[in-house]
């Protein structure tokens, strides 16, 4: 992650920090999530039967394309210098705009839109995270993801 010293931090409200490497996602990562979480609809999991959809074959999982939000974010969004750690702080909202088929790419595009000291030494990142899908013009989603660092 970028280090920026904290007091530059602001001149980066606003900006898009920049997007990731492209991801597939294909069939196996699917799978796991569903081992992993439980879900198995058949429209995340049954190629036959999901190929029957409107959808046309198998689709992540909402929440598999959401989880994948800090790996792709971990190289575009900057961190205060001297960064003890940082925390998922949460979500303020989410938009699942539309599915993720199986073998499509992904990447994250991240704009920072607030940076707020909570307490001394405590920083709280808000970014706007967009997963494109490559060939798409709708983005899989829209969230504002919040982050809180320690320095």
């Amino acid at each position: 992650m970028p280090s920026v010293p904290v007091a530059q931090l602001k001149d980066y409200v606003g900006k898009e920090l920049g997007r990731s490497e492209w991801l597939t996602i294909d069939q196996a990562r699917i799978n796991l999530f569903a081992e992993a979480t439980g879900d198995h609809q058949f429209i995340h999991v049954d190629p036959v039967k999901a190929a029957q959809t409107p959808f046309g074959s198998t689709i992540a999982h909402g929440f598999l394309s959401l989880s994948l939000m800090p790996k792709l974010m971990e190289d575009i969004l900057i961190m205060p210098e001297g960064l003890k750690m940082a925390v998922n702080y949460g979500l303020d909202s989410v938009r699942f705009i539309q599915p993720v088929k199986v073998d499509s790419k992904v990447r994250l595009n991240v704009t920072l839109t607030d940076v707020t000291e909570k307490k001394p030494g405590q920083w709280l990142f808000k970014a706007t995270a967009t997963l494109e899908i490559e060939g798409q013009e709708k983005p899989a989603y829209i969230a504002e993801s919040l982050s809180l660092c320690f320095v």
